[in-house]
Parts: C-alpha cells; sequence; structure tokens
C-alpha cells in the first residue's frame, strides 16, 4: 500500500511526523509520500520559500526509510487540485491500494472539494482522528462514510480504492501557524521540532522577521 499525505508542512512538525509514522504501522504500507502543496504568496512567513519548505521535509525523510518527497504539486503550472494529483498516482500504480492520508478538519470539509466524488474512487480516503476532534458531517458526507466506511485496515488491501477509514491516534498537540508564531517570539519550540528541522530553521532564520538570504 502507498500512502500520500498533502499539506503545506510550513514547517513539518512532530504532529505530522508522529501522523506518518502511525499511519505507515497501522495500514502496513509499504511507502508514504509527503506532497507539499503550492504555498500562496500572501500565506508565506518571511523567507520561508518552497525549498526551505522540501528541504526541511528532506531532513525528516531521513530519519525513516518510511518516508519520501512527492512534489508533483510544487511543479505544477495549472490550478494544484489533489484529485489531478491522485489520479497521476493510480495512473502510475493501477493495481496498487494507494491511500490519501487526511486530518479530520480537512475530512469535514471533502465534499467543497474539486471533484470530490471522483477522488474518492480513485483512492482509500484514512482519516486520521486525533482526541478530541469531532466528525461533523454533512448529509453528503455522511452518506458517503455510511457506504464506504472500513472496519479495518485489512480491508483497505482487499481493492486498490474506495473506502474511508479513520485511524485513531495519539498527536502532538500543535499547529503549524501557532508553531510559527512561537518561532517569530523565538519561544521554545524544541517538543514540537525534530533537531534536525530546528536546526535548519535556526541557521536560516526561518520565521523570523530579519531571515537570512541562504
Amino acid at each position: 500500500m502507498i500512502v500520500v499525505f498533502g499539506g503545506t508542512f510550513d514547517p513539518v512538525h512532530r504532529g505530522h511526523e508522529n501522523m506518518a509514522k502511525h499511519a505507515v504501522s497501522a495500514l502496513s504500507a509499504d511507502a508514504l509520500y509527503f506532497m507539499p502543496c503550492a504555498l500562496p504568496v500572501h500565506k508565506a512567513a518571511p523567507g520561508v520559500t518552497t525549498q526551505h519548505r522540501v528541504e526541511m521535509l528532506k531532513l525528516v525523510c531521513q530519519s525513516n526509510a518510511s518516508f519520501h518527497i512527492d512534489t508533483r504539486e510544487l511543479e505544477r503550472t495549472t490550478p494544484s487540485y489533489s484529485l489531478l494529483s491522485i489520479q497521476q498516482w493510480r495512473d502510475a500504480n493501477p493495481e496498487e491500494p494507494i491511500a490519501f492520508l487526511l486530518g479530520m478538519d480537512s475530512f469535514n470539509n471533502l465534499t467543497s472539494w474539486y471533484h470530490w466524488q471522483t477522488l474518492v474512487r480513485l483512492c482509500h480516503i484514512v482519516v486520521y482522528q486525533r482526541p478530541g476532534e469531532s466528525f461533523l458531517p454533512n448529509q453528503e458526507l455522511q452518506d458517503y462514510v455510511y457506504r464506504c466506511q472500513a472496519e479495518s485496515p485489512e480491508q483497505l488491501t482487499k481493492q486498490t480504492s474506495g473506502h474511508c477509514y479513520f485511524l485513531a491516534g495519539p498527536t502532538v498537540d500543535i499547529a503549524s501557524s501557532a508553531l510559527r508564531s512561537r518561532l517569530g517570539r523565538d519561544e521554545a519550540t524544541d517538543l514540537f521540532l525534530s533537531q534536525e528541522v530546528l536546526a535548519y530553521i535556526n541557521q536560516h532564520g526561518l520565521y523570523t522577521e530579519n531571515p537570512k538570504s541562504t
């Protein structure tokens, strides 16, 4: 099984790492691919380029042989819809189960995504449900879960796509936006970032008002 994990990863933090590790273990996945999406300029912190986000992901991937990076969304010149990426994954792996890993907040908004009904037919949707998070579906999403929910990870291996599975697991309680604020205020962040990523951020002066030019 292949797991695809999309996000801005601005920066990648221990919450992302924990979610990825738990998904690989629980799903017995062969590989997990972090798929960073394009980051709108108005959301970028000073000095944080696409390349910086990729370099930080590379540091995380060095610590786990199952982790890889897929940059197709960063290279696309057209609108970066998840559907397009998953379609490419499916075309390249027609016989392989593919799981698209989402957080509960993203899953609750799934029906607003571009051609979401097609997306869920191309892959399994795996929802990482952290403690305290709630499933708040509209009727359309509720109907999809009723039709497609899998009760165990093993069900995902029996077909290449089409299931929805809720994966419960522990979390590191931090959001990237809050982490950027902490970094900007020069507050302690070692509990939320790997040593390698924190060293990289400090080396390049990221998430500060006066980033370095490197």
